[in-house]
């Protein structure tokens, strides 16, 4: 008996989900500060400066993207841990990992403005983009799902309530997957449908159909 006890695993411990927000929200917020960095008019644009600054029109685009999609990835995050009770081991580690995508995105927003237009590097630019966005909307999935399957949503939180966030996020990853798939042919379109997802994933439709 004392042999069988001995080797029975350790329940996991419990994680106030306070820091993990508090971290959480620091890199959102910086990340989503750094993108407006890579927004700059040429050296020597001063004779034709407004020209110069019409000029910059894809960085202008792929900011409000990158802009709209974190806001969309910091509002379920919100909404994820809001729902817990508390956190383990796995949920901090899952969240590195998101963090890690999140702080990675100005990156592939400057190859987007950088090369749209150039029809071969803008292809690879909308891979990489795409890539980074569908595997943020994929670690948000996967983060929703291990907390409710292991018992980690607070216990005043409906399963309808459940439910809706599940559906939430499910489209997301959806379109994501299509948009990546329709960048390697057009990526033109692809980058536009990347603002399309992030402004159906941002404004409550479901709000404004029920006050209508």
């Amino acid at each position: 008996m004392a042999d069988h006890e001995s080797t029975a695993p350790e329940p996991r411990r419990r994680l106030s989900t306070d820091r993990l927000e508090a971290f959480s929200d620091g890199v959102f917020a910086i990340a989503i500060t750094l993108l407006v960095l890579d927004i700059t008019v040429p050296a020597g644009s001063e004779d034709d400066l407004l020209t110069a600054v019409l000029d910059q029109w894809p960085s202008y685009l792929a900011y409000v993207i990158s802009f709209a999609t974190i806001g969309v990835a910091w509002l379920e995050h919100n909404a994820i841990t809001d729902y817990m009770d508390y956190a383990d081991a796995m949920v901090v580690r899952v969240n590195l990992l998101l963090l890690l995508l999140v702080s990675l995105l100005p990156f592939p927003t400057r190859l987007i403005a950088e090369y749209f237009g150039d029809r071969e590097a803008e292809r690879v630019a909308a891979t990489i983009y795409g890539l980074n966005l569908l595997l943020i909307a994929v670690l948000l999935f996967l983060m929703w799902r291990y907390v409710v399957g292991e018992g980690h949503v607070r216990a005043d939180v409906s399963d309808q309530e459940i439910a809706a966030l599940t559906r939430h996020l499910k489209p997301g990853f959806a379109g994501y997957v299509a948009l990546l798939i329709l960048g390697l042919f057009v990526p033109t379109i692809a980058v536009v449908g990347y603002l399309a997802v992030a402004i159906y994933l941002l404004v409550p439709f479901s709000l404004l159909r029920y006050r209508s």
